[in-house]
């Protein structure tokens, strides 16, 4: 029996998991950090985390010599200029139409309804990609078409998030969506949800839309949910902070 070797693998696992561990915890500490917190202090991380301070020391000295964490002058911490260059390097590397679109055809599987994704373009907005419905009767747009900025739930959403003032936009922005019933054409009927990267940069509006003879209110407001579900899915893929579109989604009612 060869014990030597039997001890050397035992090894080699305590060693693999053990590091697999300080990585888990060393992710743990940059997840503490939010959009909207410039610094946290080791206190702070240590409560969101459920680390050790002690144990936070120790990885925060890896994280600063990679330049994912910065120690500012007053003791607290920030995440460094390396995470800057991480999402860099991953936004060049994502192709939106890879996020967008498989999520786009989930929703118009559940729906059975066209779903779109537009962009504002100044005082328009251009529909950047497009999911067909399965019906034979369906709102029928193309990628590359214009529309009204400030006309059709999509255009709304995209208004609102770009800081349209007044009703209905700051509902808009309260809610994380748009309703919208003959708004922009009489005959058409639909339901937007931005979605975001990151610094919560708006990126565009995702549209669920069909006829009004068919898509009525009752149920695009069945749809909310599912839409809200895929726009903080895009948004997370995108690298964009969800919590809010997860928050408000979880708030709507489910359909049954």
């Amino acid at each position: 029996m060869d014990l030597q070797g039997n001890s050397a693998d035992a090894e080699i696992r305590r060693t693999s998991v053990e590091g697999v561990a300080a990585l888990d915890r060393a992710i743990a500490i940059l997840d503490a950090f939010s959009t909207a917190d410039r610094s946290l202090s080791l206190a702070e991380i240590a409560m969101r985390t459920g680390l050790y301070k002690s144990t936070i020391l120790r990885l925060a000295n890896s994280l600063l010599r990679g330049q994912l964490l910065e120690r500012l002058d007053d003791g607290r911490y920030r995440v460094g200029p390396a995470a800057f260059r991480l999402g860099a390097l991953y936004q060049r590397s994502v192709v939106a139409a890879d996020i967008l679109l498989p999520i786009m055809r989930d929703l118009s599987e559940r729906s059975w309804e066209s779903v779109a994704f537009y962009v504002r373009s100044g005082d328009v907005r251009t529909c950047l990609y497009r999911v067909e419905s399965k019906h034979p009767i369906r709102y029928t747009i193309r990628e590359g078409d214009v529309l009204p900025l400030l006309a059709g739930s999509g255009g709304r959403v995209l208004a609102a998030f770009s800081g349209q003032q007044g009703e209905p936009y700051e509902t808009i922005r309260k809610t994380f969506n748009c309703l919208a019933v003959g708004d922009r054409d009489h005959e058409t009927a639909g339901v937007s949800a931005p979605v975001f990267g990151p610094g919560h940069v708006l990126l565009g509006a995702l549209t669920l839309a069909g006829p009004s003879t068919r898509v009525d209110a009752a149920f695009l407001g069945r749809m909310k949910r599912p839409l809200l579900e895929a726009a903080a899915r895009a948004t997370r893929a995108f690298g964009g902070d969800a919590s809010m579109l997860d928050q408000v989604s979880l708030a709507t009612e489910a359909w049954p």
